[in-house]
């Protein structure tokens, strides 16, 4: 997977913003990726900082551009820029105090094109991610959440196996209207890693077989999202079983197109979705990368606190090959 997304930024240049610049796991990240050369790189800190940060853990980031909010030649039009984005929500000796934030700066970076992408979030909370990506990037038209999803990825005999869950990180309680809008975001980022994607709605219920308000929740949001995407294959209620085994999935739900086949999950809340990938990852034997947010204008991620410089780097890649 990573092999082909290299390939593919190797073709179409892109710069990613890191906003957490001196951290150890960053810069050994960062030195990976220029020493791959397929996608630019920039650090934000005080350049003595962030050098002697690296120079101390023996990182070569040469090829990296850091640059300093403290003392950046472009903050006046930055400030102007984010002024008229909070649109009279913050002033601008209000936006002048948030972009000496590095989460706020790197935002910024973004949305006047300097960079394509940011990633964050290795020493903060994913709130301190979305929140100024939600004021300063915003939604994509026609999308009015951001959500996540989760891509799984397990190799074996027969060569990698991939899978997408939506959405484990960001929504607690999606109503049916977001749910629609969580499986075809997941749907959309499942074929940029090479899945095609046949969607499952999951429940306790398979066709009716139980009863309840999350029944009908699910139930109804993928009667939306198959109206809403009819080129897809969706289908649901259903339970993981019949999601993923093609001889109960068959029994349970004859004739669906993805009863038995699904590699995209749809879960009905962060409750479920949280504890879904995480099975998969600890006992399954996934590696799971994410969480992706979906539905900004921008590629814009965030980072576990507990991540690790591998992480970090192939989080990039999959960051930067959303642009």
């Amino acid at each position: 997977m990573f092999d082909k997304l290299i390939e593919n930024l190797r073709a179409n240049p892109r710069k990613i913003v890191f906003t957490e610049g001196t951290d150890r796991r960053i810069l050994e990240a960062a030195s990976r990726l220029n020493a791959g050369n397929f996608l630019g790189v920039i650090l934000l800190g005080n350049p003595k900082d962030v050098k002697a940060a690296a120079a101390d853990g023996g990182f070569n980031i040469d090829g990296s551009e850091i640059i300093d909010p403290d003392s950046y030649s472009g903050i006046e039009a930055m400030i102007e820029k984010m002024t008229q984005l909070r649109k009279g929500k913050m002033s601008a000796d209000e936006c002048r105090d948030a972009l000496k934030k590095s989460n706020y700066f790197g935002t910024m970076l973004v949305s006047m094109g300097v960079a394509d992408a940011l990633l964050g979030g290795a020493t903060y909370s994913t709130a301190d991610t979305v929140r100024p990506a939600l004021q300063l990037v915003k939604t994509k038209p026609g999308n009015k959440i951001v959500s996540s999803c989760f891509i799984m990825v397990r190799s074996g005999p027969e060569g990698e196996e991939r899978l997408a869950m939506g959405d484990c990180a960001i929504n607690p309680a999606p109503s049916e209207d977001e749910l629609v809008e969580i499986a075809l975001e997941t749907a959309n980022c499942a074929k940029i890693f090479g899945i095609d994607p046949k969607i499952a709605f999951l429940s306790y219920s398979t066709k009716g077989s139980g009863k309840g308000e999350s029944v009908d929740l699910v139930k109804n949001a993928c009667e939306k999202a198959k109206a809403a995407a009819p080129n897809l294959a969706i289908d649901g209620e259903m339970q993981f079983d019949a999601a993923v085994s093609p001889v109960v999935g068959q029994l349970k739900f004859p004739g669906s197109p993805v009863a038995g086949f699904a590699n995209t999950f749809i879960f009905p809340n962060i409750d479920s979705g949280n504890i879904g990938y995480k099975i998969a990852q600890r006992l399954g034997g996934f590696e799971a990368y994410g969480p992706i947010l979906l539905g900004l204008n921008a590629p814009i991620n965030d980072l576990s606190r507990g991540c690790n410089a591998d992480e970090v780097y192939k989080m990039a890649i999959i960051t930067a090959a959303l642009v």
